[in-house]
């Protein structure tokens, strides 16, 4: 009670202010920290008796101490909370995921500053543009500032006096026109520094300003009959074009504005950022964050927004996303586009995040397959509103030409795994033609009849490989004959007997499963599972029938007389047409004769 009260204490005294507010556990090391427009409401809200989230009340217990910021206005709180959540790394806060080896391009502030990648951003004395989640797009802007403006490629740290004291010399880069020696004085420091300003200009991704200095500076030149000069511009400019070309250009419009996009599941959020400069998207990333407490993707949305702006040190007006965002009044314009240039953009981000998702979700899969299983039978849950994970899998199938030789089949996946062992099959016993709605109920009706008097484990879902139908055959069996209670679903198929859908409850309700999304292709896998099972025991009581012969149903012609007879015969027509002798001579006096009067009764 001493502690609640000191708490209480603190949270009565908060100012009405902007600010962020920082939790400490009992040992004062950091747990959590937030931003509020108003502190006192904000710290108060998670004091509430009626607090719902668990997340919340475990972080709450953990509390033994609130430290408070007050800044001037919500952005301020905004961008403090940010570099507070990099300083402390709370372990309640969500963090930024992504990858630590993606590269940089990194701009020196050498005497004769460099350019060049770099996967290490904690180096002082140099200015880092990235890091770049696409490879290529960095060694392209790389690539483009080499050709236009040749910065010095060697790696040696150049200072003012040595340059002056001449400890320099030409390289092999010289004469290979990949630098212009400003090293030796071949090039002045002023027009280095003018090439370099422009290589700026490349990096932040305004290469329509690059563009208009070097139609400009063309002009310039032919215009003092400097033709050579005037023809590395225009050569330099068409280079340029061709880069310009091989960039997304998402409008004809020039506008600067950031894009972002979100997509969610249980514990892991992704978010896409594009960041568009005269209407080109010149930098991408993607990254992940980990749920802590619950949060919204609103919440986790302006998060990314604030880290990748001051990341990339954005300053567009304009940001671009699904759904509006709770952020400080003036800190950017909120576009929500419903049509037009702007929605091509959303949803070229959403299909960048989507894709971002898939990798880091196969990468883990393979690192971890049973990872995978978990997580498809978690989708199968939340689809089909299942109370536990559907740990076994039950599916049925009918197989039959015309109403002959039918039978079913019934395969089990035990965590999405065939479990061969348990596969069984069926001979259709009381229904005579082709019913499949019939057959489909006598065999679900044996099994589970059997199951229940056994005391078997039965399963977590059944899925029957057909449409409303088939499933409403298989709850009449199950729930109105036996008494039980197991979810049920169906796989329909299209006009090309192929997979089509997903069908679930009663009346039958479709699925939302795109065709391409990794459950779908198992739950189809599955059903092409059921389907050989089925079809290949079809074929062999088919083909059992097909070679049964006038010599099976004989008293006392087992399979040894018989092998024998074919062996020595031939055939069955051959043995059919052996004379009594030899009958008698091969299987003696009493068997002969009594299998040759058999064979010839009719007659």
């Amino acid at each position: 009670m001493l502690l609640n009260e000191k708490l209480k204490g603190i949270v009565r005294n908060l100012p009405e202010s902007p600010g962020c507010y920082q939790y400490l556990d009992d040992k004062g090391t950091v747990i959590y920290v937030g931003k509020a427009k108003n502190l006192k409401r904000r710290v108060n809200s998670y004091f509430r008796p009626d607090q719902t989230s668990a997340k919340t009340r475990i972080l709450v217990s953990k509390i033994r101490d609130i430290k408070y910021i007050v800044v001037n206005s919500e952005t301020d709180a905004l961008l403090l909370e940010n570099n507070l959540i990099k300083r402390y790394k709370p372990r309640y806060n969500v963090l930024l995921k992504d990858d630590k080896t993606y590269p940089s391009i990194a701009l020196t502030h050498e005497w004769l500053p460099r350019i060049f990648s770099t996967r290490n951003r904690n180096a002082r004395g140099a200015t880092y543009y990235g890091p770049y989640s696409h490879i290529p797009t960095m060694r392209a802007l790389l690539d483009l500032c080499k050709r236009l403006y040749q910065p010095r490629p060697c790696r040696t740290p150049m200072t003012q006096e040595g340059v002056k004291d001449g400890r320099y010399k030409i390289c092999l880069n010289y004469h290979m026109h990949l630098c212009k020696a400003p090293c030796v004085g071949k090039q002045t420091r002023e027009d280095y520094l003018r090439q370099i300003e422009h290589c700026k200009d490349i990096l932040r991704g305004n290469t329509a300003e690059v563009e208009r200095k070097l139609k400009a500076e063309m002009k310039q030149l032919a215009a003092e009959l400097r033709f050579e000069e005037a023809q590395e511009c225009k050569q330099k400019l068409e280079f340029l074009k061709g880069f310009q070309a091989k960039s997304e250009v998402v409008s004809g419009v020039l506008y600067n504005a950031d894009v972002f996009n979100i997509v969610s599941e249980d514990k892991t959020a992704y978010i896409n950022y594009m960041h568009l400069v005269n209407g080109c998207v010149n930098q991408a990333f993607t990254f992940s964050y980990q749920r802590r407490l619950d949060e919204s993707d609103e919440e986790l949305l302006a998060l990314g927004i604030v880290e990748m702006r001051e990341r990339w040190q954005s300053t567009n007006k304009e940001i671009v996303v699904p759904f509006p965002v709770d952020l400080p009044e003036g800190y950017a314009v909120q576009t929500i586009p419903e049509r037009g240039d702007k929605k091509k953009l959303l949803e070229l981000s959403l299909q960048n995040v989507k894709q971002y998702r898939l990798d880091r979700l196969k990468q883990a899969d393979k690192l971890n397959p049973e990872q995978k299983q978990v997580r498809l039978m978690k989708e199968i849950q939340n689809h089909l509103a299942l109370p536990h994970l559907p740990l076994r899998i039950e599916l049925f199938d009918n197989s039959n030409i015309s109403g002959d030789d039918a039978v079913a089949a019934c395969v089990v996946f035990e965590r999405l795994k065939p479990a061969k062992k348990l596969y069984r099959t069926f001979n259709i016993k009381t229904v005579t033609g082709p019913d499949d709605y019939a057959s489909m109920h006598e065999v679900v009706l044996r099994r589970y009849s059997r199951l229940k008097e056994e005391g078997e484990s039965l399963p977590d879902l059944i899925i029957a490989d057909g449409g409303v139908g088939q499933m409403e055959v298989i709850r009449r069996a199950v729930e109105d004959d036996l008494g039980l209670s197991i979810p049920i679903a169906g796989l329909a198929k299209d006009g090309r007997h192929r997979t089509h859908e997903l069908l679930y409850g009663f009346p039958p309700q479709k699925v939302g499963l795109p065709p391409e999304s990794q459950l779908f292709k198992l739950l189809t896998q599955m059903q092409d599972e059921v389907h050989r099972f089925a079809i290949q025991f079809h074929r062999q009581k088919r083909s059992r029938r097909q070679v049964t012969s006038a010599l099976d149903g004989i008293a006392g012609v087992g399979p040894k007389t018989k092998n024998l007879l074919i062996k020595h015969f031939g055939s069955v027509k051959r043995t059919k047409e052996a004379s009594l002798e030899e009958l008698q001579i091969l299987l003696g006096p009493q068997k002969g004769q009594k299998l040759y009067l058999s064979l010839h009764e009719t007659k």
